[in-house]
């Protein structure tokens, strides 16, 4: 009787050439050449009967069936690595990969203590972190997690939130003391706006505002949009060119310096939500599920934002 799994080496170099973008990329971190996977490759896509990879000149692309079976493929490799784990009696040692994507303001803000903290307990993980605007597809780009913004559409993923976080008008104190203090938001109007270009749809972010007990949304207008990396509207309004809203924990800190100052504070009280992601269907490295666990353990609500959490 034949070996029934001597192809798990060429399912291992389908997912390195994948994870890494190219037969090159994925040759260097299996130690190989690009021919000994394309080789590889063939080999899987003949034994399954399906094409798995579009090869084109200039990219590689999943095939629908690629898709599928890369998925089920990861699963099957990280139930091994947990298998080995646990016979090696290495529990309390994590070991493994998690791969995560985070949009720049939790990955510039809220997120470096928290993998210092992790890394600290778990120095055998390696954290593979994608920080971008972008929402990434998790499972055909294969993140284990990603956080992200917002009031989620129901897209199949589960989604646990980590915060609350409270938005505020902002703008520098050289720039109020040359084109003054707005008091309305019909006097805001007369000011230099530094709105942003929501990615999905290329169209402006409106700001929130709370009147009492109205929700206000205001679209703001002006001769300058920010888009792609929401901390650039912070950085021009640290630069005097106009007033942004922007995340209490971003410019917490600025402000404390003098740097910035905040705008209509009776208008406070709006906030958005942060979220951690991940498709429910897809089996979880102990890894993932450690990283989720100090996620969601150290989210803390909108009044506590100012504390425990970095303490």
């Amino acid at each position: 009787m034949g070996r029934k799994f001597d192809y798990l080496g060429d399912v291992e170099a389908f997912i390195a050439v994948v994870e890494h973008g190219s037969f090159t990329a994925g040759a260097v971190a299996l130690s190989t050449t690009p021919s000994v996977l394309s080789r590889a490759i063939t080999r899987l896509e003949t034994r399954l009967g399906r094409q798995l990879l579009q090869r084109t000149t200039r990219r590689l692309g999943l095939t629908e069936a690629g898709r599928l079976y890369l998925e089920q493929a990861r699963s099957a490799f990280t139930l091994l690595d947990d298998a080995e784990r646990e016979v090696q009696g290495q529990e309390g040692e994590l070991a493994g990969r998690v791969r995560l994507s985070v949009p720049t303001t939790y990955g510039h803000y809220r997120l470096p203590p928290l993998l210092a903290r992790f890394a600290r307990q778990y120095p055998r993980v390696q954290v593979e972190l994608n920080i971008t605007n972008r929402n990434v597809d998790l499972v055909a780009e294969g993140f284990d997690l990603a956080i992200r913004l917002g009031h989620l559409p129901d897209s199949g993923l589960v989604a646990r939130k980590l915060e609350d976080a409270a938005l505020l008008l902002i703008a520098s104190p050289e720039y109020v003391r040359r084109a003054g203090t707005p008091q309305t938001l019909e006097e805001l109007r007369q000011h230099v706006c530094l709105p942003f270009v929501m990615p999905r749809t290329g169209r402006l972010a409106p700001w929130v505002f709370r009147d009492g007990e109205r929700d206000i949304d205001w679209l703001p207008s002006s001769s300058i949009e920010i888009s792609d990396d929401v901390l650039g509207v912070v950085s021009l309004a640290e630069q005097s060119l106009g007033i942004c809203q922007s995340y209490d924990f971003i410019v917490r800190e600025r402000m404390e310096r003098g740097r910035l100052v905040e705008l209509l504070p009776q208008l406070r009280g709006r906030t958005r939500p942060f979220s951690v992601v991940y498709a429910p269907h897809r089996r979880q490295s102990a890894a993932t599920r450690a990283l989720i666990d100090l996620l969601t353990t150290s989210a803390i609500s909108d009044e506590d934002s100012a504390g425990s959490m970095f303490s």
